[in-house]
């Protein structure tokens, strides 16, 4: 849980025994305070307590720990590709007991991935996420799937997957699977690629099924009403306007209260199929 500093953070005023209201850098903007430290992380030498004395300096005078500062601040080193300084401005989060969710441990393990410190990566992952598998997001599985394939970790990359498959999690991505079935075959297990690809084939055929779908129900709602109309213009019959007009209604109705043989099948509801042809005449 973050605490204050133990030493008073209030400005003493010009009369004796007067304190003043404001906190130390209480003018100062967000914005501003948020350049300073990006300003000053670029300046530093490569030193852990360089750095961490800087953060702490930071935040000596905030009455809450600011987070969503720090995210910000992240972002900006990872658009500087500062990965080294990306890992130990988290790393000094965690040591706060701030930022222990999913999504800063997926940033942590992909800075120390780019940073080239696989080893510890692994570590990490093993340490505070590989041991609850049945609920870490697939997002963060594939980034530490990736990890694996990338450097050729291919043993752990199987190892993580059959601990996925022993909580009987199921992988949506085409590129998971394919991942696997590679690191089998470099691996020299021709047998397990075929029976991993064998088994999630439905992977590669839904995501297939599921583009066609959505083109056919976006061509489905292009169709106008006006065919109906011109249906029974075509067929001849004499009441065509009518049927048009019936048709445009049922259209409407919800299924349960289609009209049957001329009734409703809710014989409660006031109105029958002579009803409305006699309303849409005298329209």
């Amino acid at each position: 849980m973050w605490r204050l500093p133990r030493f008073s953070y209030l400005i003493k005023g010009n009369t004796p025994g007067e304190t003043a209201k404001n906190y130390i850098g209480q003018n100062v903007s967000r914005k501003d305070k948020t350049k300073y430290l990006i300003n000053t992380l670029f300046d530093l030498n490569d030193s852990k307590e360089a750095i961490y004395g800087a953060l702490d300096a930071w935040v000596a005078w905030e009455q809450n720990f600011p987070i969503a500062s720090l995210k910000r601040i992240l972002t900006v080193l990872e658009k500087e590709q500062q990965w080294h300084r990306v890992v130990q401005v988290i790393k000094w989060m965690l040591s706060k007991g701030q930022g222990t969710t999913m999504g800063t441990y997926g940033q942590l393990i992909r800075a120390l991935d780019m940073d080239h410190r696989v080893g510890e990566a692994h570590k990490f992952w093993d340490m505070k996420v590989g041991t609850d598998l049945h609920s870490v997001p697939w997002q963060l599985c594939h980034l530490m799937i990736s990890v694996y394939y990338r450097n050729n970790m291919l043993e752990d990359l199987v190892r993580l997957f059959k601990g996925l498959e022993a909580f009987d999690r199921k992988p949506r991505d085409k590129a998971i699977i394919q991942k696997v079935a590679n690191a089998y075959e470099m691996l020299g297990l021709l047998q397990e690629k075929e029976k991993v690809l064998d088994k999630y084939s439905y992977v590669f055929t839904e995501e297939g099924l599921g583009k066609k779908n959505s083109r056919k129900s976006s061509k489905s709602k292009k169709i106008p009403l006006v065919t109906k109309k011109e249906e029974y213009k075509e067929s001849g019959e004499s009441s065509s306007e009518e049927q048009y007009m019936l048709h445009l209604c049922y259209s409407f109705i919800p299924k349960e209260m289609h009209l049957v043989s001329g009734q409703r099948t809710d014989s409660n509801l006031p109105y029958s199929a002579h009803f409305l042809k006699k309303e849409f005449k005298a329209v």
